[in-house]
């Protein structure tokens, strides 16, 4: 990323700058690092306000608004992941909508809104199904689990559920998402087996 950014800027390509500057933010976000994600969404919103390019100044904060959030600023993270899927709907985009409705899920359990969490991931669901974009499907199970586990709901429900993930995780050959789903799913069952009676579990995002 290092390298793609540095070449974008010697070719003063301002465009291809905005798109490695929005990579480095989700590759961020998958090492689940907040500072690496606050840097390249800052980086992104500047020159895309500079160059007033719509896209990427929306996805830029939804990037900074997951970011804040999973740094302790719940409620000013969920501001800017609202305010960015707003305007990247306003271009008239439909594609990643279901992932930005996931970082608004992760910043809404943060906040401790879990249910409202719940709602954000079966909103994502039902535009993956009817648009067929169904590359972070597994992601949105393995979140359905974390927020339906924090609820209480019942154990088969939530199991299914988890196999669902790791199910998808393995169709689609995505070995970071199986391992992801995995890896919740054995904490899950971790809490509930060392649990005396409990029946909420908080489970790690």
């Amino acid at each position: 990323m290092a390298e793609a950014i540095a070449l974008a800027k010697e070719l003063n390509d301002m465009h291809a700058l905005a798109i490695t500057l929005w990579h480095a933010g989700v590759l961020g976000y998958f090492e689940r690092n907040p500072a690496k994600v606050e840097r390249s969404a800052s980086d992104v919103i500047e020159l895309s306000t500079r160059h007033q390019f719509a896209s990427w100044l929306a996805v830029g904060k939804v990037l900074r608004g997951w970011a804040h959030s999973a740094s302790g600023k719940t409620a000013e993270g969920l501001s800017w992941i609202g305010d960015g899927i707003v305007d990247w709907r306003a271009t008239g985009s439909k594609i990643s909508v279901p992932c930005w409705l996931a970082l608004k899920a992760e910043a809404l359990y943060l906040a401790d809104r879990i249910s409202e969490a719940l709602e954000a991931i079966r909103e994502a669901q039902a535009l993956a199904e009817r648009s067929e974009e169904r590359w972070w499907s597994a992601e949105l199970h393995r979140l359905r689990c974390v927020f339906l586990a924090a609820m209480g709901a019942e154990e088969p429900q939530i199991e299914t559920s988890f196999r669902e993930a790791i199910r998808i995780a393995k169709e689609q050959k995505s070995v970071s998402l199986e391992k992801r789903a995995e890896a919740t799913f054995a904490e899950y069952r971790r809490q509930k087996a060392s649990a005396s009676g409990e029946r909420g579990f908080r489970l790690p995002l």
